[in-house]
């Protein structure tokens, strides 16, 4: 997935380094990489300040979600290769280029089952997680995996969840009060008005989903030729949309170009303040959502302090200036009101329970399944 490309954030890790106390061989230490914007500075100081002995946090961001896969794939390669230590020993004079893994590190949801597959992290330990049992089912199914990396109640626990969001619908308030009405969920797409006005992510799961959801099925739907109306639904949005695009999306809804876009909630919610003319709105009969998880990298000694930065992310005071810092959604319960967002964000950020439980995750699917998704995909582009 090509999931937030950007983030725009006032409140991100404004250092690419956070270390506190002196470094020392004996001393602990908690190595982490995490998406740009995702953890506001206060919460990684507020943590340091929590540690009853001194410490070494080594916050790093990253800049997308992308490049962490790369780095997760670096590490395996380097562990699994001997010829530079035969180099070392050959030639006493070259330097080893030592190899730093992160302890723990931001991953999407989207990617965890191809990250066990290729073995690229490990299980966590639930039971020293202790806001664990806190965290609703739908959250804990999400990250119980078979080691296929299929969702699996059988399972172990792969990652957990710090935070979310879901695809959007962002809409022009001016030219939706000329016509009269304003889009509720994804059939409003279809309507004629809209008619070579939209844009549309350039994926096939998210926009074959959102058919599929329009016509009461799953975005997770496997037999696609079993679903009536599927194709001729593809062609009569196509004829709506002006183009598909995963990263500029939203510059020609900001000029009036389009009037209508589908996104991700993350890339959307820093411009609503800034752009009025912007609304949201969850679609009525359920979304596409997504989660940022802490995985813990393979073939790493997993250590206390692990442990200690998860369960801190997940206590409810905490995740709550998570979320009212970052504008996303956390999963785990707690004391925010609508009054603590602006009006604009607060259908958004706070979800209504009955479309969530509607909406879902995109879960991994057989590679001949998604194969029909992408010739279908690309059939509905001509």
């Amino acid at each position: 997935m090509e999931r937030r490309s950007f983030l725009l954030s006032t409140s991100s890790l404004a250092l690419a380094q956070l270390l506190v106390g002196c470094a020392n061989n004996k001393q602990m230490t908690l190595n982490v990489q995490l998406l740009k914007g995702s953890i506001p500075a206060q919460v990684v100081n507020q943590f340091s300040q929590s540690l009853h002995s001194k410490v070494e946090l080594k916050f790093t961001p990253v800049e997308q979600l992308q490049d962490v896969l790369q780095k997760l794939q670096t590490w395996q390669k380097k562990t699994n290769t001997t010829d530079e230590e035969g180099w070392r020993r050959a030639l006493p004079f070259v330097q080893s280029q030592k190899v730093t893994k992160a302890d723990l590190v931001t991953l999407g949801d989207d990617w965890i089952g191809s990250a066990i597959e290729k073995k690229l992290i490990q299980p966590l330990e639930v039971t020293k997680i202790e806001q664990w049992s806190a965290l609703p089912k739908k959250w804990q199914e999400l990250v119980t995996r078979n080691d296929k990396g299929l969702v699996d109640p059988k399972g172990k626990v792969w990652a957990i969840p710090y935070r979310w969001g879901s695809t959007v619908i962002i809409y022009r308030r001016d030219k939706f009060q000329k016509l009269g009405w304003t889009p509720k969920d994804w059939s409003d797409l279809w309507r004629n008005e809209l008619k070579g006005r939209i844009s549309l992510l350039n994926q096939p799961r998210e926009v074959i989903g959102l058919v599929l959801k329009k016509l009461g099925k799953s975005y997770n739907t496997e037999k696609l030729d079993t679903v009536p109306d599927l194709e001729k639904e593809l062609q009569l949005l196509n004829q709506q949309v002006k183009f598909y695009d995963s990263t500029r999306y939203l510059e020609p809804l900001i000029i009036g170009d389009t009037w209508l876009a589908v996104g991700w909630s993350s890339d959307v919610v820093s411009l609503v303040g800034r752009y009025p003319q912007l609304a949201i709105v969850v679609p009525q009969s359920g979304t596409a959502l997504w989660a940022d998880v802490w995985v813990n990298p393979a073939g790493q000694d997993t250590q206390p302090l692990l442990y200690q930065w998860i369960d801190f992310c997940l206590s409810p005071d905490v995740a709550k200036t998570i979320s009212l810092l970052t504008k996303t959604s956390v999963p785990i319960p707690t004391t925010i009101a609508a009054s603590d967002f602006q009006q604009s964000l607060r259908s958004l950020l706070l979800l209504n329970p009955e479309v969530f439980d509607k909406s879902d995750f995109l879960l991994p699917l057989p590679q001949q399944v998604m194969a029909q998704y992408e010739s279908l995909f690309v059939k509905m582009k001509g």
